[in-house]
């Protein structure tokens, strides 16, 4: 009998995507809810992003998930400093070139990227503030690859500098409605057919 369990949650910013670190940090075990031993994060969301994110006793899921021969599509919501421009939007759907390890450059993949103009999102306790005469833009970036910090290093190569980065969809997965820290507990069914695994 499969007792494997699969979980959606709203990860609040300032907490790292995982169980146990050697840092003074907030951890998922921080959160008001019971998880069963063995839990691990699929994926991460670093400490400064939020959103969603998947946590399954399943140990073949990553591996599906982001390893497999199909892409799955994540979906960001990004607040920038400054008005951005159809032509950087232009450039950032093309594929822009980011830092990679050892000095060198990445070309990113072609992505869909978007302007939003009222975003549907819950605003975060400890989100950054801006001022109100502070011109700000945001925008969705829908993309199948993850390299490290790709998409805060795809807005900084256009010269916009990331606000908030939340992540809101993986594949058909979605996080509307959910509150920061808020977790919900999935089906298997449920969790493969939204995720094409």
């Amino acid at each position: 009998m499969n007792t494997d369990r699969y979980f959606i949650l709203h990860k609040p910013i300032n907490m790292v995507s995982q169980f146990v670190s050697s840092h003074d940090v907030r951890l998922l075990g921080d959160l008001n809810f019971e998880f069963p031993n063995g839990t691990h994060a699929i994926g991460r969301l670093d400490k400064d992003s939020e959103g969603l994110l998947l946590l399954t006793t399943n140990k073949k899921i990553t591996k599906l998930l982001f390893h497999g021969s199909q892409p799955h599509v994540r979906k960001y919501l990004v607040q920038v400093i400054n008005e951005i421009s159809a032509e950087t939007i232009k450039m950032l759907s093309n594929g822009i070139a980011i830092s990679a390890p050892r000095g060198e450059k990445y070309i990113t993949s072609p992505c869909l990227v978007e302007k939003v103009e009222k975003p549907n999102y819950i605003e975060s306790a400890n989100s950054t503030s801006i001022h109100p005469n502070v011109k700000h833009s945001w925008i969705t970036i829908s993309l199948t690859e993850g390299k490290f910090h790709q998409v805060r290093k795809m807005v900084a190569a256009v010269n916009h500098k990331c606000l908030r980065l939340i992540r809101i969809s993986i594949e058909g997965i979605e996080l509307e409605g959910m509150a920061p820290g808020e977790v919900s507990e999935v089906s298997e069914t449920y969790f493969f057919e939204k995720l094409r695994l």
